[in-house]
């Protein structure tokens, strides 16, 4: 029996006054990987930062579901402890925190969490360096500030570093390949393939099908107006790629 891990219910959400998020539904199960495409400005990004809790998205109305506890009322904190992981289209820059000190802090908090022990400096450091050689991330990169003067495909590799060693429930990939060239995209394609498995899943939101001939999903659900209006498997996307989005969004106005 499948076990669900995210469970959207008629959601509903809007910033400041405008209504982004319309009646959405979705379940995702454990060991599944789902993939959300469509249009520019349908909502896609706004879903992920209801999900995470970013301040100024509003929920209206519904409900989701976490492993069974009420996503909506915890705290940004509490989702991450939980499990809840968003790789960002446009990672933030932290000046003056290296990434060793922000990575160190991270585990830890979610170590303690899970009533595991801590790592201490020398365990850390071993699981980085193992890390950060898989992603072609150097030692270098970081002892530098969170991402400051990194280019894109550093941030992404970065965000990419983070799912490695957090190991997160269930992980939102926001328009992960955004800014990377083929080579970059391959290396952050493989690290994030790296951590599929039975009992996690993840939600990639993209607007190209490239990405999804490298972290390929069971899923996909085309998004327009603010709630799912397809669903298929994965020659959906090539479909998508082929034909665009403009009867969907067509078939809404």
């Amino acid at each position: 029996m499948k076990t669900p891990l995210l469970e959207i219910e008629d959601l509903c959400a809007r910033v400041q006054d405008k209504e982004i998020i319309k009646g959405f539904n979705l379940t995702i199960n454990a060991g599944e990987v789902h993939a959300i495409m469509g249009p520019n400005g349908a909502g896609k990004s706004t879903l992920s930062y209801v999900l995470c809790g970013k301040p100024g998205y509003e929920v209206t109305s519904g409900k989701v579901r976490f492993k069974g506890q009420d996503l909506l009322s915890m705290s940004v904190e509490e989702r991450a402890r939980e499990g809840l992981f968003l790789i960002m289209q446009y990672p933030v820059e932290i000046p003056g925190v290296p990434v060793t000190t922000f990575l160190k802090h991270a585990i830890n908090a979610v170590r303690k969490h899970r009533q595991e022990p801590e790592l201490d400096t020398p365990s850390f450091l071993k699981l980085i360096r193992e890390e950060s050689k898989k992603l072609g991330i150097s030692a270098d990169m970081l002892k530098r500030p969170v991402n400051v003067g990194f280019s894109g495909g550093e941030k992404k590799r970065l965000e990419t570093l983070q799912l490695s060693i957090l190991k997160p429930s269930f992980a939102i990939l926001d328009e992960a390949d955004s800014g990377l060239d083929i080579d970059a995209l391959k290396v952050v394609a493989d690290g994030v393939n790296a951590e599929r498995s039975d009992s996690n899943a993840m939600l990639v939101i993209t607007h190209y099908q490239r990405l999804l001939n490298y972290i390929v999903p069971d899923f996909v659900h085309v998004f327009a107006d603010g709630h799912i209006v397809q669903s298929g498997g994965k020659e959906l996307a090539l479909e998508l790629e082929e034909s665009g989005y403009a009867r969907f969004v067509k078939e809404k106005n």
